[in-house]
């Protein structure tokens, strides 16, 4: 028996040893940047499609109007005239592709040294600080003498043996919510009042039997007012260094720093990666990139009206007028990228004018559709008004989400574009210079504590209120 448990011993050891490798070298890959081909091979395809857009723009539709060939489109002026705008956007274009394919978009690694990893301090995982119990999580009796906890026995038959009083679902932390009222029976989103928000902390060290009444702290809840619910925003304190330490760089991040798994390294206000330019774009290449996306608009714009319009006159004059097939594939590929790059164009500017990443939108974005979930489960669908009441006194409260509750919103939309753009009207279209951001001094908005957590109103310096 001894050989054959020996046997089986080492043939588990053996394959958990492999397992292990497996895994070992899968997380290797990860945090490996992509090869350079895979993250550069759209940038020659880009280039590609230029020259190909330019041949067939000039050398198949304005040379010949130029020259005054039979088949030609239009006439001499009007080919000369085309040609030259077209150029002029083209080159505008190419200007700024060059610029933003060739401007780092600032890397963590060359400002902040390598430093061992600070202690956690219970710090919460990504899916906990994501979670919808952050946003909404326990209910408080709206009553400064609530009447004392009931026996167990009486609890069990209170209520018709109703689900809340029956089964307390554990929150985030480990202990059970206080159930809620039959008025509120299903309402799992409702958000506790700012004033008693506090004792949230008070709740988890209360007994199960005592969860059913909660008392808020003295003279933050007016007995005669209904029960009221808020806005609980995270209170994560995501500014702590254990918070911005990238395990695999191994340093502390700077301030909206990133981790890029396609170029395998943090880069500087990242907002997002781009196969189009072959790398990041980040905090010393985003007005460049909004340049060069401003210029593809009018660039596209321009080859499709163009080439469409030429083309349908065309077939109205000419009875047997047969269009270029070439043309046609311009005329799809700038239809294409007409609507792309408009996208991106009103996608960025709303961006900046925000002061946002595309990383720090999604979490606004998030907040915002788990806030609509909670609006549904307070009010009924046709109830618009009462949600608008709803979510002004919410804003009068804390302020409005992606504004005063965002952590790097400058007080108007101004600052904001000139914090990323400049504050010199050539600095929006010409891409010269360098970017005013460079990733490293932010300043963290007033209404946010040292740590990174949104306050309420009543906590904002006096001047902000």
């Amino acid at each position: 028996m001894a050989p054959n448990g020996t046997s089986r011993s080492g043939t588990e050891h053996k394959c958990m040893g492999i397992v292990e490798e497996a895994r070992e070298k899968s997380e290797a890959r990860r945090n490996k940047p992509q090869p350079w081909i895979v993250r550069k091979l759209a940038v020659f395809i880009t280039i590609a499609m230029i020259a190909y857009t330019w041949y067939v723009y000039v050398g198949r539709m304005c040379v010949p109007m130029i020259r005054r060939d039979a088949g030609a489109l239009g006439s001499r002026g009007l080919g000369i005239t085309f040609l030259v705008v077209f150029c002029i956007l083209g080159l505008m274009m190419i200007w700024a592709y060059e610029k933003i394919v060739f401007t780092s978009p600032g890397l963590a690694k060359d400002h902040v040294h390598k430093s061992p990893a600070p202690p956690t301090r219970g710090m919460q995982t990504w899916w906990d600080t994501e979670s919808e119990a952050d946003l909404a999580q326990a209910q408080f009796q709206a009553s400064q003498n609530p009447p004392p906890p009931p026996p167990p026995s009486e609890s069990k038959r209170s209520k018709g043996g109703s689900r809340a009083d029956q089964k307390r679902k554990p929150s985030q932390n480990g202990h059970p919510l206080a159930p809620s009222d039959d008025e509120n029976v299903g309402v799992t989103d409702a958000l506790p009042p700012v004033a008693a928000a506090r004792a949230k902390a008070t709740a988890r060290h209360v007994s199960p039997q005592d969860q059913s009444y909660i008392q808020p702290l003295p003279g933050t809840v007016n007995a005669q007012k209904p029960m009221m619910y808020t806005r609980a925003p995270s209170k994560t304190p995501i500014l702590l260094p254990e918070y911005r330490y990238c395990q695999r760089d191994g340093f502390q991040k700077p301030y909206r720093a990133h981790h890029c798994r396609a170029c395998g390294t943090c880069v500087l206000k990242y907002d997002h990666h781009c196969p189009w330019v072959g790398h990041c774009i980040g905090a010393r290449n985003h007005r460049f990139f909004l340049i060069f996306v401003f210029w593809a608009v009018l660039f596209c714009a321009w080859a499709f009206a163009t080439l469409v319009g030429l083309n349908a006159h065309a077939s109205l004059v000419r009875p047997n007028f047969n269009i270029d097939g070439q043309m046609i594939a311009i005329i799809v590929l700038s239809g294409f990228f007409l609507v792309f790059t408009t996208a991106l164009l009103v996608t960025h500017v709303v961006l900046i004018c925000s002061n946002m990443s595309t990383v720090e939108e999604l979490g606004v974005r998030r907040m915002r559709e788990r806030e609509k979930r909670v609006l549904g489960r307070l009010h009924a669908w046709w109830q618009f008004r009462r949600r608008r009441e709803t979510v002004k006194q919410w804003d009068a409260e804390w302020g409005r989400i992606g504004k005063e509750g965002h952590m790097w919103w400058l007080g108007s939309a101004r600052k904001n574009w000139e914090a990323t753009m400049g504050d010199k009207a050539w600095m929006w279209f010409l891409p010269i210079g360098k970017s005013p951001d460079d990733g490293l001094s932010y300043v963290v908005n007033p209404r946010f504590d040292a740590e990174g957590r949104w306050l309420p109103r009543n906590e904002w310096p006096a001047e902000l209120r």
